[in-house]
């Protein structure tokens, strides 16, 4: 009874990164079909200043306390929650959904690579990056995709491992808080430089319920599953597990936005899929990271 107890509580982090990519990649759709409104510099500043406010009134961070050895971390966490999110949105207006999740996961990729120290941690990587290459701009079926947008997506890829690492460190010290006070940081970074950008179109009627719905599901939602995993979970088993992100990421924009994907994307998918599923299967083997009183 104990061990079932201990195998549900260490595959509890599982199903709450999968209820977080299912989120984040409806609400990536949603923001998409907004660019034609606001643009992805709007919709972003309504994802993130929206999405923060829900997080302040949610979690209260102003009654957290940060320790001083957790200040760099979650500063770091921050710059790159927004970073990510402009340069994320920057490449979905470029690419279909699902590639710049694949062209941008390679960032969380690397992370695993790093920290693995486990042979079938490198297996399940192995495999997803066999897959990760499929869906990249080298074949003939792909090489019409933008260089630019994938240039942006790396960008978004690599404050995506910032986030991952710092997010963990921070999450240590500050828990579940640790998303709001990174929000927070986030917003006065982005929302500034949207409004400017964007005006007052960001409050308009046909972007403001839709873009509460983007902030739900792409911010609030996903970032307070995400980071009550990254506590509970070491690093590389959440970074191979995100791997499933592409194919929820191409499902969601083949269900809400018409993005259909070649036969090479599609069997790269499911090698994506696989090495999810392998990382799942084995992650209750893995030390979980301290969980923070």
């Amino acid at each position: 009874m104990r061990s079932a107890r201990l195998q549900l509580r260490s595959l509890l982090p599982v199903g709450v990164v999968l209820i977080a990519m299912l989120s984040v990649q409806t609400g990536a759709s949603i923001a998409k079909a907004l660019f034609a409104v606001a643009g992805p510099i709007g919709v972003v500043t309504v994802r993130i200043g929206f999405g923060t406010v829900i997080l302040c009134l949610a979690l209260r961070p102003w009654r957290v306390r940060v320790p001083p050895e957790a200040r760099l971390s979650l500063a770091v966490y921050g710059l790159s929650l927004g970073t990510m999110n402009v340069l994320y949105y920057q490449a979905l207006e470029r690419l279909p959904v699902g590639l710049a999740v694949a062209v941008e996961f390679i960032g969380p990729l690397a992370v695993a690579v790093l920290t693995s120290r486990r042979r079938s941690d490198f297996a399940w990587i192995a495999l997803a990056a066999i897959g990760l290459v499929l869906l990249l701009p080298v074949l003939p079926q792909v090489s019409h995709v933008s260089v630019t947008g994938v240039a942006f997506a790396l960008g978004a890829g690599a404050c995506w491992a910032l986030y991952i690492v710092f997010g963990q460190r921070a999450g240590r010290h500050l828990g579940t808080q640790t998303v709001a006070l990174g929000s927070v940081i986030s917003a006065v970074l982005v929302v500034p430089f949207g409004l400017l950008h964007a005006g007052s179109i960001v409050l308009s009627r046909q972007v403001l319920l839709p873009g509460l719905a983007v902030a739900v599901l792409s911010t609030a939602l996903p970032y307070t599953l995400e980071m009550f995993a990254l506590t509970r979970m070491p690093t590389r088993t959440f970074g191979v597990l995100m791997s499933l992100e592409p194919a929820v990421g191409a499902l969601s924009g083949l269900l809400l936005l018409g993005e259909k994907l070649t036969p090479a994307q599609s069997a790269a998918i499911l090698l994506v899929m696989a090495a999810s599923a392998g990382a799942t299967i084995t992650a209750h083997r893995s030390v979980p990271a301290p969980v923070p009183d």
